[in-house]
């Protein structure tokens, strides 16, 4: 039986979407974030050295990081449908949107959120200006143009696929949801970047998502300054 480690509101609820795709039975192990760090609980730590989820065991294996459950479970329990299985366009595109969507674009996003707490940490009145100051330079001369550039360059590849790997979904459009839904909370998708708006209202109204969320909880992601 698998057993998902789910922290709430976190990009773990991509690993019980991909379950649901899959129609597999599982176990879910919620975890609650710690109400004034926001950080996991220390019992994840009994689970994976680095208390970090989402974690899977599976018997007697334990899978950790989102991309390698993904392939985990792709490998062990798809039946073909969540990833193209001949050589060619697709399975390229496949393997790149797999691993861009943690290892380029997701930093980003992650960088764009340590901003903002900058931005708006309680600090005293003489420091704030300086950390402010700071904070707007690296996003006007770093975090803004290379977040502006990536979303451009998926805003032009989904204008012309319905999909990040053609005209059928897979895994790694599982994979591709959450910083994109990050990206939402903090850049106006639907005036500037409609390809990309369309792929995360699509993907939150199928129905294996919406039972994904049904078992693991809304994603409500912070809301950031406006990085494009």
């Amino acid at each position: 039986m698998i057993t998902v480690h789910h922290l709430e509101n976190s990009r773990s609820l991509r690993i019980l979407w991909l379950l649901e795709e899959l129609d597999l039975e599982y176990q879910l192990q919620l975890h609650k974030r710690d109400p004034k760090t926001s950080l996991a609980p220390p019992e994840l730590l009994a689970v994976h050295p680095l208390g970090k989820a989402p974690i899977i065991t599976d018997d007697d294996i334990t899978v950790a990081e989102t991309g390698a459950i993904i392939e985990y479970l792709v490998d062990r329990y798809d039946n073909g449908r969540l990833r193209p299985s001949e050589p060619g366009a697709a399975k390229q595109q496949y393997t790149y949107w797999l691993h861009y969507a943690e290892g380029t674009f997701m930093p980003y996003m992650v960088f764009s959120l340590v901003m903002h707490r900058i931005e708006t940490a309680k600090v005293p009145f003489f420091i704030k200006p300086i950390a402010k100051g700071i904070a707007g330079k690296v996003r006007s001369s770093f975090l803004s143009p290379n977040i502006k550039r990536n979303l451009q360059f998926m805003e032009s590849h989904l204008s012309s696929n319905q999909w990040f790997c053609g005209d059928t979904m897979t895994a790694a459009d599982i994979q591709m949801s959450f910083p994109l839904q990050a990206a939402r909370s903090r850049t106006d998708l639907a005036a500037n970047y409609p390809a990309l708006n369309q792929f995360v209202e699509t993907i939150e109204a199928l129905p294996a998502y919406q039972r994904a969320i049904e078992k693991g909880g809304p994603l409500n992601l912070l809301g950031a300054s406006r990085d494009s």
